[in-house]
């Protein structure tokens, strides 16, 4: 299992995949393997995938996400890793998601939760919030990515790999200073020790050798010290732990006494509703969350502050 292993891991390198990516795909191979007793995935096929993600679905009842995720780890490890053609797994129908409605906040949930947000936590919401970025887009911003004079920030490599622009909100600017002006003070530190690198993406490391010292690349939001990266193994100070603002969040939602079942990712979504219910265009609204498909972006006209799809109750009317 562990020479697979490590072909599996070369493979999604090459690619370019995410480390998150990389380390759900070698777990979910991993289950994968163990549920049928070590077998070698070679020695498969059909029968043997299909009992797998059934067993997901019917005996550990995951989402359909977490039973796609499995799926798709598995495809790439017959079609990328193995070289084995299985034509039948290209028509294999996917758990299908149940389509929901997002959880909104309101403006005054809004800055009630803000006002339970102290430091960096608050400022990161905020920018959740007035920017509608996504939790891992604020906290892989690079101080080259914020333009203070044209009150946009860059988001680079966003879901799907895509570029987009967004707008930052001048009630930040100063908040994000005063944040680039520790940050710096971090960073000069770890230069004095002989460090201060970050991680660049794909082979600008290789193409840019010094770039990875350089001041416009550090991250907006650091981590309090520095670890191992587990691909390189190289000492760096990565951004901070999504965990831990996940957690603030949550207990700030606690706090505030908000009986919703909100997250970060709720920010992004109140902040899409909030513009629409503003009169903005539908279509502004999408490239600001850098939505492909402007459908995705039509499921927040399903919970503006309107009423049941704006119609007045005939019970108001009597």
């Amino acid at each position: 299992m562990s020479k697979l292993l490590d072909e599996v891991r070369d493979a999604i390198r090459v690619r370019h995949y995410s480390i998150r990516t990389e380390q759900a795909y070698l777990d979910w191979i991993r289950r994968f393997i163990i549920f049928h007793n070590k077998r070698h995935p070679a020695e498969m096929g059909e029968t043997e995938i299909s009992e797998f993600l059934t067993h997901l679905a019917v005996n550990r009842n995951v989402a359909a996400s977490t039973q796609n995720q499995a799926l798709s780890a598995i495809l790439f490890l017959y079609k990328q890793v193995l070289k084995k053609p299985l034509d039948w797994l290209d028509n294999v129908e996917r758990a299908k998601k149940p389509e929901r409605l997002p959880v909104v906040l309101t403006r005054g949930e809004v800055r009630a939760l803000l006002d339970q947000l102290k430091g960096v936590n608050h400022l990161i919401a905020s920018l959740l919030y007035g920017s509608g970025l996504r939790l891992m887009e604020t906290l892989r911003l690079r101080v080259k990515d914020i333009e203070f004079h044209y009150n946009q920030i860059i988001v680079r490599y966003g879901k799907g790999a895509k570029d987009r622009i967004t707008m930052l909100p001048a009630s930040l600017k100063d908040p994000l200073r005063n944040q680039l002006k520790k940050v710096r003070s971090i960073h000069q530190s770890d230069l004095r020790e002989g460090l201060g690198a970050v991680y660049l993406p794909y082979a600008l490391e290789r193409k840019y050798p010094n770039a990875s010292r350089d001041w416009a690349w550090q991250y907006v939001f650091p981590a309090a010290s520095r670890s191992i990266d587990p691909r390189s193994g190289v000492e760096r100070r990565h951004h901070t732990d999504e965990r831990a603002v996940q957690k603030a969040v949550r207990t700030a939602l606690h706090r505030a006494a908000i009986a919703k079942p909100a997250s970060c990712h709720t920010l992004r979504h109140s902040f899409a509703t909030h513009l629409l219910e503003d009169g903005y265009d539908i279509r502004t609204v999408q490239e600001l969350l850098g939505h492909k498909d402007v459908s995705t972006t039509m499921i927040y006209t399903h919970v503006l502050n309107r009423g049941g799809k704006g119609v007045m109750s005939p019970l108001d009317r009597s």
